[in-house]
């Protein structure tokens, strides 16, 4: 992890901060309080969206331990919140060796909560940019703590979205580093469920406070999402709302799809 100070831009709004409020935090400043709370204004289930995201995680997770992964590089961590995915992976199968990535300094400030592993396992703190792959693949602390020859899970949990850029191109480049049998889990805001631009109900107005206070972006489509698993063999039922992802028969009213506005999935590379 980078040596020295670490520098945090308390007065502008961050997305990793805004969730830590949405989830019940306390790791934000008034900025990311203010844009949490307009955000909260325009579209109330954001709580619910979040909730559920980190729901999607932990049943991703637990289903790629029972696949057989044991080596995990999560990238956009944001504030840790426990469980977090390696206390998830670790508690499944105590081995489990995890690299988390993120570009925003209060993450670097909690890393230690997130390097407390099982003995047995590993953690270990990667301080760059989702949109930067090699900077990722080329870090000290990923060679130690991953062994690439053998399969791993990347998981990207809500946080394209925010990435500029050619984010297809990102994936690809993070997936041909990895073996055969790695995974890809993700999931991705949409607008889909939107009846309109201007619903007033509807997604767009809560990432329309991101773009107010500067934060880029981009919400995709089914089809869309579908494209960042090219090459990879979807596992069912594919790129689903992440309350119906394997959801073991669970029957959510249709209301419920706009409140969470995310798709979900993971899929295995041959």
């Amino acid at each position: 992890m980078p040596d020295g100070p670490i520098e945090l831009r308390t007065d502008v709004a961050h997305p990793a901060r805004m969730y830590d409020y949405f989830l019940g935090g306390k790791d934000y400043y008034d900025a990311d309080r203010a844009a949490a709370e307009q955000a909260l204004q325009n579209f109330p289930a954001v709580r619910v969206t979040a909730k559920t995201n980190r729901e999607f995680m932990r049943h991703a997770t637990r289903y790629l331990v029972g696949q057989g992964i044991r080596q995990f590089l999560d990238i956009g961590t944001g504030i840790p919140t426990e469980p977090n995915l390696h206390q998830i992976a670790q508690g499944e199968a105590p081995e489990s060796r995890v690299v988390y990535v993120d570009n925003d300094p209060i993450v670097l400030a909690h890393a230690r909560a997130l390097l407390v592993s099982s003995a047995e396992g590993r953690t270990a703190y990667v301080q760059a940019d989702a949109a930067d792959p090699a900077a990722i693949l080329a870090a000290p602390e990923l060679a130690d703590t991953l062994d690439l020859s053998q399969p791993v899970a990347i998981s990207l949990m809500a946080v394209l979205h925010f990435v500029p850029g050619d984010v297809y191109d990102v994936v690809a480049r993070l997936m041909a580093a990895m073996p055969s049998g790695s995974y890809l889990a993700m999931s991705h805001v949409t607008t889909e469920f939107d009846d309109s631009e201007r619903d007033p109900e509807g997604m767009g107005r809560l990432l329309q406070v991101y773009r107010d206070r500067g934060i880029p972006v981009r919400p995709r489509t089914r089809e869309e999402v579908s494209r960042f698993f090219d090459g990879l063999e979807l596992v069912e039922p594919g790129v689903e709302l992440i309350h119906r992802w394997r959801n073991g028969g669970i029957d959510h009213p249709p209301s419920h799809d706009k409140q969470v506005s995310l798709y979900g999935a993971v899929g295995r590379k041959p």
